[in-house]
């Protein structure tokens, strides 16, 4: 490592851990992402620490987990007052922040480090404040042409596909903003730059063409597991987080939404080759990851917020730059998760990082080191959810849930049961290994005991964590801040 590379972040929002072409997906197509997997390292056992937007975003900037981001769920209005973030330190340390997209901060133009924003904003409807997205279409179409997101419940599952023209969608507008961007970069300073989607978050509106592609496509069964016990088809409603959807109307939201996966592939690969033509690609860092995924009608699920890998496992991708000569299309298995980002991207920009982070730097593995120490699991959790609060433990091939409140328990054997149908969790021959797991849980609870999580070294049912922390309320940073 000679210069400081410059450092591209793609974050989309909702994206699950299995839809890439790359890792055998039977409907998603993505070749510009399958490339960059090629240049670089996939990490197949990638989770969220909290898989719902707010509190994985603050996972991801921060380096922490939510214990000490202080949001164990979601919950919007709550400050932000965390000092040591991601883009500050980087800014702090010479480069050169940009952000073009979604935040999902409080307050919605906060910068929390970020030099300049482009912001999309889907939470400013009836709020009387605009984003840069909403401004540009006004400018562009004299207001003949809105942000679907402003017109159709963002969490629904009605397809309204995108018949303007395609420039003007707010992937495309996302990337457009980027380019604007690193066209006035300072050409003396390296440059951090997050490239936030708020797609394939619904509303599913891809352009109709995307749409087009994907009519006549076979698609896989939907899994059920012998856990689930919710079947109503009566008064579903078009934002359900679970119940079950006529079958025509799921086949058009499932549709949609790998449309949708694919338009967001694309626009990616405008990006990269427009760096590509200006000899900045090469030298440039770049990280694809989400903050949770999509239960699209999975045992009869919608949205995220539970622990299934459908909601709670994520893609990540890292590339390192082609001067590095790292490995080109590595898969590692070692268990990660989002608060392991940030100091992956602090080391290879040589860079401080802060005691505050409690992730681990994945640059030793990306770069091929055989001999790491590294976790053998991973601690997911949430406050609420349509499955109820929970805490999990997975190491991606099996993985150990329990109902905070209820005290019930889920286990899944990945490697044989990858969609979670069985719950394995009264199976007499899985009684150790379950043993096993829930005492590892026990063990990430340990800082959890004054919420009755555990007692006596056990599980503790009958309690749950708040989605924010009081003293996050007050807009301080831990409990300890004063």
């Amino acid at each position: 490592m000679n210069e400081r590379a410059n450092i591209l972040v793609i974050f989309p929002d909702q994206w699950r851990g299995d839809s890439l072409s790359y890792l055998g997906h039977p409907v998603a197509e993505t070749p510009f992402l399958d490339a960059l997997a090629a240049q670089g390292t996939i990490f197949t056992q990638s989770y969220s620490n909290c898989p719902s937007c707010i509190a994985a975003r603050a996972c991801l900037i921060t380096g922490q987990t939510p214990g000490s981001t202080g949001r164990h769920g979601y919950r919007d209005g709550v400050p932000w007052p965390y000092s040591n973030t991601l883009m500050r330190c980087l800014r702090d340390d010479g480069y050169q922040t940009l952000m073009a997209g979604k935040t999902h901060f409080h307050p919605a133009r906060a910068h929390l480090g970020f030099e300049q924003l482009a912001l999309y904003d889907n939470q400013s409807v009836g709020s009387g404040r605009l984003s840069d997205y909403s401004l540009y279409l006004e400018r562009q179409t004299n207001g003949r042409v809105e942000d679907t997101a402003q017109m159709l419940e963002s969490n629904g599952v009605v397809v309204h596909p995108w018949t303007h023209d395609e420039s003007l969608h707010a992937n495309s507008w996302t990337v457009t903003a980027a380019i604007e961007m690193l066209e006035r970069r300072d050409p003396t300073r390296p440059f951090f730059l997050k490239l936030a989607f708020h797609r394939p978050h619904p509303p599913l509106d891809p352009p109709v063409e995307y749409l087009r592609r994907f009519e006549d496509v076979e698609l896989p069964p939907v899994p059920v597991g012998d856990w689930v016990s919710w079947s109503d088809q009566r008064n579903w409603r078009i934002d359900l987080s679970r119940g079950v959807l006529p079958v025509r109307l799921l086949e058009r939201a499932r549709r949609a939404y790998y449309a949708q996966i694919n338009h967001l592939d694309f626009q990616i690969g405008r990006l990269l080759r427009w760096m590509q033509l200006r000899g900045m690609e090469s030298e440039t860092l770049v990280v694809f990851c989400s903050d949770h995924g999509e239960q699209l009608g999975e045992h009869h699920l919608f949205r995220k917020t539970t622990a299934l890998d459908a909601s709670a496992r994520v893609p990540l991708i890292v590339r390192l730059p082609v001067s590095w000569q790292a490995p080109h299309g590595q898969r590692r298995e070692e268990p990660v998760a989002l608060h392991d980002i940030m100091p992956t991207l602090l080391e290879a920009a040589g860079c401080r990082i802060p005691p505050s982070v409690e992730g681990q730097s994945l640059l030793p593995l990306a770069q091929g080191a055989e001999a790491v120490e590294w976790r053998r699991y991973v601690h997911l959790e949430h406050a609420g959810s349509t499955l109820g609060p929970w805490q999990a433990v997975t190491d991606g091939r099996e993985k150990y849930i329990w109902n905070t409140q209820d005290g019930s328990e889920l286990f899944f054997d990945l490697a044989s049961d990858p969609c979670e149908c069985h719950n394995a969790a009264a199976d007499a021959a899985a009684a150790d290994r379950i043993d096993k797991w829930r005492r590892r849980l026990v063990t990430e609870l340990a800082g959890y005991e004054a919420d009755g999580l555990i007692k006596d070294g056990k599980l503790n049912p009958g309690h749950s964590l708040p989605a924010a922390r009081e003293w996050l309320l007050k807009g301080k940073e831990s409990a300890d801040a004063h």
